[in-house]
């Protein structure tokens, strides 16, 4: 349990953390003004702390946002998740990033298949690339056209989801 001067701190970051699942669930959407708000008032916060802590504010962003970045460059995040890791990062700082981490995978690790399984997300494009990876027989060109367009987000797993989920485990279970 948090202690209570830590309350208004938990209670804003799930009310910003709900606002985004929101976004994320329904538009398949995370706006700047919302993640890259969301680092700065961390941040922010963090400046309130002092210098060293601003800066590991900075350097817990950095290395957060370092996981999506060549999943982002693959096409297979988007760039909202980027941002929105970066301000958990910022706000929980460098000393928290590897379980803030671990957390945040766990999460997507069941939402996926999750939504996978319910219909709410296409898994085409990971067999497509599971049998392009793993399938010399398999005909890329006939697959690659079978699957839905890039541009339809309906096919999309949330990972802003992912990243709220794992962040709240974080809170409740290291007490960062």
């Amino acid at each position: 349990m948090p202690i209570p001067s830590m309350l208004p701190f938990t209670v804003l970051l799930s009310a910003w953390l709900l606002v985004l699942c929101v976004q994320d669930w329904r538009w398949r959407r995370l706006p700047n003004w919302w993640t890259l708000g969301g680092a700065a008032a961390g941040l922010a916060w963090r400046l309130g702390m002092g210098r060293g802590a601003f800066m590991d504010g900075v350097v817990g962003g950095l290395l957060c946002a370092a996981l999506l970045i060549i999943p982002f460059l693959l096409h297979a995040a988007g760039g909202g998740d980027v941002k929105m890791l970066f301000a958990v990062g910022c706000i929980f700082g460098s000393g928290h990033a590897v379980e803030l981490l671990l957390c945040i995978s766990l999460a997507g690790l069941v939402l996926a298949p999750a939504m996978i399984l319910a219909g709410k997300a296409s898994g085409g494009r990971l067999k497509h690339w599971l049998r392009c990876a793993f399938d010399w027989r398999y005909d890329r060109a006939a697959g690659r056209a079978a699957l839905p367009p890039r541009d339809d987000e309906r096919y999309r797993v949330p990972f802003g989801i992912a990243i709220a989920a794992g962040t709240w485990v974080s809170l409740g279970v290291f007490g960062i």
